[in-house]
């Protein structure tokens, strides 16, 4: 039975006060940057304090205490939006991934892999050739003469020896694998994904545990040979992208799955801009370096750039913030400033969440700099936020044809 103490909370919301151990408070205050704890001055024996979440969701469990942040959007819909980020699925596609708004987002998560993976291991696992260097008993593939000389000059065996072996433990099953143990590391809710997550990798017993860093988990090219798996490794990959983690404060174990909305937002605007606007990741640039000043010692990098070789002809950013009620942050109106000016631009975009801000035009005086600034609607189907996303990218487009026709000798900006 489930006796943990639970935390649910809500993106942006705050909690009621809770006791909380100092290593409790530590861990929660390092593990996630967003999130505000708050010592409330009470009387009584253990110190009570007040959560207040930021833009991180998830789940973490930090010895018995489960907290949970759940995003305003709904776990299905911001599964939904980071697979659609991946560039791998088409909308209707990702209708196939049945994610469960009821469970924490690492049970979630790991019910959708297993799904995903018994479609795919329904026709057998994946097999392919690998190249193996060995040192053997007996000749198999290619003896390296060069290897067998430097190592074992004068000694007949083993010898060293390079082939091809057909085999499972190539990367698809590998990076599912790597998904399914790190789900796996975590304190799932669920026994059906305890159960799910324990099958999967006990289908992939011969396979290699590999364990990907976040900013490098490697792609798969698909094709009609391995086509059926897609699903499955996309999802991994997306798994292994976000933010598992496991640490120990002592005795205290925690681990969990976080997600940052931030990130999530801004993956999800470019990959949809990129398919309304039909042009590539070469055109449509995610986080370009750009200088700031002569020297170069100041380097810009805007969320959105969209470049024709190697002139830039818009500029752009989106901005996943709490801003009900107030106006746009003067910040990040000089930041998008700095980064039109910087790449002689007449203006740029400011992309929000719908609700966060209102929209409009900013003329910035003694400058000739139009700022303006765009809403994304997250509050529909998925279909729905689309098409939200094709009204942005009109503005997109009149931004880049204002460029194109104001500067009929527009220069080249080097990319650093």
């Amino acid at each position: 039975m489930w006796t943990m103490r639970r935390i649910d909370l809500q993106e942006y919301q705050q909690s009621e006060p809770v006791p909380l151990s100092g290593i409790e408070r530590d861990t929660l205050r390092e593990v996630v940057d967003s999130l505000s704890v708050d010592r409330e001055d009470m009387d009584g024996p253990q110190p009570m304090y007040r959560l207040t979440a930021g833009s991180t969701v998830g789940a973490m469990d930090i010895g018995e205490l489960s907290v949970l942040i759940r995003p305003k959007i709904g776990i299905p819909k911001l599964l939904w939006m980071a697979c659609y980020a991946t560039g791998a699925f088409r909308p209707q596609e990702i209708r196939t991934f049945d994610f469960e708004e009821e469970r924490a987002l690492p049970d979630t998560l790991a019910l959708a892999l297993t799904s995903a993976a018994r479609r795919a291991f329904s026709r057998g696992l994946l097999h392919g050739y690998r190249r193996r260097e060995e040192a053997l008993q007996t000749v198999r593939g290619r003896i390296r003469f060069a290897e067998q000389l430097r190592r074992r000059y004068g000694v007949p065996v083993p010898i060293e020896v390079r082939y091809e072996e057909f085999t499972d433990d190539i990367l698809a099953n590998r990076l599912v694998k790597a998904a399914a143990v790190r789900l796996s590391s975590m304190r799932l809710r669920s026994s059906r994904a305890i159960r799910g997550i324990r099958w999967v990798a006990g289908v992939l017993g011969n396979v290699s545990e590999v364990e990907y860093p976040q900013a490098a988990v490697p792609e798969l090219a698909f094709d009609r040979l391995n086509l059926h798996y897609r699903d499955v490794v996309e999802l991994s990959r997306l798994i292994l992208r976000h933010g598992a983690f496991e640490a120990r404060r002592g005795v205290i174990r925690a681990s969990g799955f976080l997600m940052d909305m931030n990130v999530v937002f801004q993956e999800f605007v470019i990959q949809a801009l990129r398919d309304s606007l039909g042009v590539s990741s070469r055109v449509l640039r995610s986080e370009e370096n750009v200088a700031f000043d002569q020297g170069r010692k100041v380097i810009l990098r805007p969320d959105l750039s969209w470049w024709d070789d190697r002139t830039c002809t818009f500029v752009g950013d989106a901005k996943y913030k709490n801003l009900t009620g107030r106006r746009v942050p003067v910040g990040d109106l000089y930041q998008l400033l700095a980064y039109a000016t910087a790449l002689d631009l007449p203006g740029g975009l400011l992309v929000y969440a719908e609700d966060e801000t209102d929209t409009g035009t900013f003329d910035v005086v003694n400058s000739g700099k139009r700022l303006e600034v765009a809403a994304l609607d997250l509050s529909g189907a998925l279909e729905d936020v689309l098409v939200s996303a094709d009204e942005v990218a009109q503005k997109v487009n009149a931004l880049y044809e204002d460029a194109l026709r104001g500067s009929a000798v527009l220069n080249g900006y080097q990319v650093i």
